[in-house]
């Protein structure tokens, strides 16, 4: 069997999720399946890895236009597969004209949804129409749908009311939990500009709406004075969300010392060693599928306090792996905090009150490693997909 498995994002240009999740998930499935991976960017050296970059005259057109034209490009390319497996819009459109043209079945990954990411209106314009259409019309007709969590088949099964509840099925994100895992390398973090013997925040993610950094920035005015915030924080979707968290962090500076903001993304070691030296990690997002970064927390050993919206409750175990933090949010698509201000105070209390127990902190982290090796390696993740191929391709 060969599987064509199509995605923006593919080593070396990850910058989120699902990027992580398509590299483990080829690596797992080779093991005993032919992976052909067919990736947005530029040219990779790595066997059955193919990239398509931006087809000539439509470097200048709208983002989502640029997407379509290289997406054709792969769905030609996919002739000869027994099966397609599409992760995000971006690739959505190739699984979905392969399928069409080829007569092959179509696995989509959802890993997040178009519908409820609104803001997105202001990075792509007339683009956002366009890759909404790509999610809907895709999802409809994909033989399989896999949705990273039960919260996100809610998701689905919510937003988009025609799809089949049976072609809908669960398979989360993965860990490596060889990659990470509890580093003690004070020096590594000291580079870093953080003093490893003080208490520390630690928030991994992109500037974008969903991340929720600027609730974070407001709930860390009421943080204990020797707590350090750490920012690994780039990647702005737009220049209105990056000067509202440049505005914020610069005020909270002129409160406090200790608020360090890293915006270049750090390899794997740095990062290891960041996450574990911290007292807990911090995830305040308005919009979370599952959040791969919360797992590579717990695998570090650190605590994660986290929102109650998607799929975090399913991986951060509340009084157990972390503290899950009460949200309830607008239900136009936005995920807005119908209280900002009580959610806002929710957050700083559940932070101060993990900071404030290094010792219980450090028995949250350890549990929370337990239940990343219990639940989310990615051998138990292959086989749930292996399983799924197996089922379409009846």
């Amino acid at each position: 069997m060969r599987v064509d498995l199509l995605s923006r994002e593919y080593p070396p240009e990850v910058y989120g999720g699902a990027g992580v999740h398509v590299a483990e998930l080829v690596r797992a499935l080779r093991r005993d399946i032919e992976v052909v991976v067919r990736a947005f960017g530029a040219p990779r050296d790595e066997p059955g890895v193919f990239s398509y970059a931006t087809p000539a005259g439509l470097e200048d057109a709208n983002g989502a236009l640029q997407t379509m034209g290289a997406d054709l490009a792969i769905a030609r390319d996919v002739a000869g597969a027994d099966l397609v497996h599409s992760h995000t819009w971006y690739a959505n459109l190739a699984g979905r004209v392969a399928q069409l043209l080829h007569g092959i079945p179509h696995v989509a990954t959802a890993h997040s949804l178009e519908p409820l990411r609104p803001w997105k209106a202001e990075q792509l314009g007339g683009g956002y129409r366009l890759s909404s259409w790509i999610e809907r019309d895709a999802l409809a007709s994909a033989d399989a749908v896999v949705a990273v969590s039960e919260g996100m088949r809610r998701d689905l099964l919510r937003v988009y009311p025609e799809l089949e509840p049976d072609r809908v099925r669960v398979v989360y994100n993965g860990i490596d939990l060889d990659g990470w895992r509890r580093v003690d390398d004070g020096d590594a973090v000291r580079a870093l500009g953080v003093d490893p013997d003080r208490p520390s925040i630690v928030f991994v993610g992109r500037i974008t709406r969903q991340k929720g950094l600027p609730y974070l920035l407001r709930a860390a005015r009421s943080l204990p004075g020797d707590v350090q915030l750490v920012l690994c924080a780039g990647a702005p979707d737009t220049p209105e969300i990056m000067a509202e968290v440049e505005g914020l962090v610069a005020e909270l500076r002129v409160e406090r010392d200790g608020v360090v903001w890293i915006d270049r993304h750090l390899p794997r070691p740095e990062l290891t060693a960041l996450l574990s030296a911290a007292t807990t990690f911090v995830c305040p997002s308005v919009y979370e599928p599952l959040g791969i970064v919360n797992l590579e927390a717990m695998a570090c050993g650190a605590p994660v306090v986290g929102t109650g919206t998607g799929g975090i409750p399913e991986v951060v175990a509340d009084g157990v792996t972390g503290a899950i933090v009460p949200l309830d949010q607008a239900d136009d698509g936005t995920g807005t905090p119908l209280d900002p201000v009580r959610f806002v105070a929710d957050l700083a209390d559940a932070l101060a009150e993990m900071v404030s127990d290094p010792a219980r902190a450090r028995a949250l982290g350890e549990a929370g490693r337990e239940r990343a090796e219990r639940e989310f390696s990615w051998d138990a993740i292959a086989d749930r997909t292996r399983a799924l191929y197996a089922d379409v391709l009846v």
